[in-house]
Formats: structure tokens, sequence, C-alpha cells
């Protein structure tokens, strides 16, 4: 397996760490990724990004390949995990598909005492038009203390129904008004921008993060 390269924001010795891994098609340092890291940051935690080899096969003139098999995933964000030095307390998670890989891997981490919970951004909960291939088996029985972050109009779970889904009570959601899969709020709207969003769920994440 290649050598993983972090991406890291916010660093500062013993603050809780944040790792992320990015969404099916689109790298670690997009706009969405760059300003969550950031908003983090603000509040005091350390962010580490990382990139699926796919991906990071992109760089280097590689194909634009889809995502390999989950199984190939869940073992490259279990490397990740153990390749990045670490003072403080770990929360693993992610940007939709790396939010799901991450919560494919959290209790046997959690298990083991190497984490300290799971923070999933915009979570696919199906693919989007295909509301009856849920992605939610596992989670009517994690127990790693998770927290949720979902636009009210996620093509890939909206509030209406994650609102019918048997979820385990170690998740938490939080769902931010109007927000898409990037949790972007249509203009005029809300009143409120992506910004708004990215900032408020930094906000959540350090608030929870503070009481595990």
């Amino acid at each position: 397996m290649a050598q993983i390269e972090f991406l890291l924001t916010g660093d500062a010795p013993g603050r809780t760490t944040v790792l992320l891994a990015h969404g099916a098609g689109a790298a670690m340092d997009t706009a969405f990724m760059s300003g969550i890291a950031g908003a983090l940051a603000a509040q005091g935690l350390r962010v580490a990004r990382f990139e699926f080899a796919y991906m990071a096969a992109r760089r280097t003139g590689g194909s634009k390949r889809p995502p390999p098999k989950v199984e190939l995933l869940c073992a490259e964000y279990l490397a990740a995990v153990e390749a990045l030095a670490c003072e403080g307390p770990l929360i693993i998670g992610g940007k939709s598909m790396g939010g799901r890989v991450a919560s494919l891997v959290a209790d046997s981490l959690h298990g083991e005492g190497r984490i300290a919970g799971l923070v999933c951004l915009g979570y696919p909960f199906h693919p989007t038009g295909k509301p009856e291939k849920l992605r939610t088996a596992h989670l009517a029985d994690l127990r790693t203390p998770t927290l949720i972050c979902q636009g009210t109009r996620d093509p890939f779970g909206t509030q209406a129904e994650v609102g019918t889904y048997a979820l385990s009570p170690a998740i938490t959601l939080g769902w931010f008004e109007d927000g898409d899969h990037d949790l972007s709020p249509r203009k005029g709207v809300t009143g409120l921008t992506q910004t708004d969003h990215l900032n408020r769920a930094a906000a959540e994440i350090a608030r929870w993060s503070s009481q595990l």
C-alpha cells in the first residue's frame, strides 16, 4: 500500500484530531473539505485529511477511476489511522463516502480504545434517486458515539427519509436547514450560506467532541 500523505490544518500539540476522508468524486482539497477543515481548526481542533489511493493516483496522471470496493477502502482507512501521528484524542470521519467508510471501521477502533468518536458530513444513506437501496444496516447497532451533519434536503437522505430509519442511540443528527449534500442552502431561502452552515457544523462538532 502506498505511503499515505496527510494534509494538516490547525496542527498543534495535544489537540483533539479529526481525521477526514473525502467523498467518492472529489479530492481532499476541494472547497468543501478546505472550508470544514479551516472551520474546525478555528474551533481548536486539529484536522488531518487524506486521500484513498484511487483519488491520490489522479494527481500523478492516473485515470479517473471510480472508487474500488468498500472493503479495500476500509483497509485503507485503517491504514491511515495507523499511519497518523496523534497525541490527543482521535475522531474519525469524512465527507459522504469517506464518512460511510469511517462508519464501517469505527466500532472495531472504538472497541480497542483507539478513537473517541465518528463524524459524518453528508452521510450517503442511499444512492441519489434510489431511496430503496439503503446503506444503514450497520448504523442500527453502531456503538461508537457518532455525529452526522446532514442537509435537510440532501438527495442522499433527506430529513423526512432519515426520520423513518432505525438508527443507533449512539448517533446524534445535526440538521442544516435547506442544505444539500454539501450543506449548501438555496440562495434566498434561509438567508444563510454554505459558509454559515460549515461554521455551525464545526462549532457543533467541537462542542460534541468536548463531551466524549
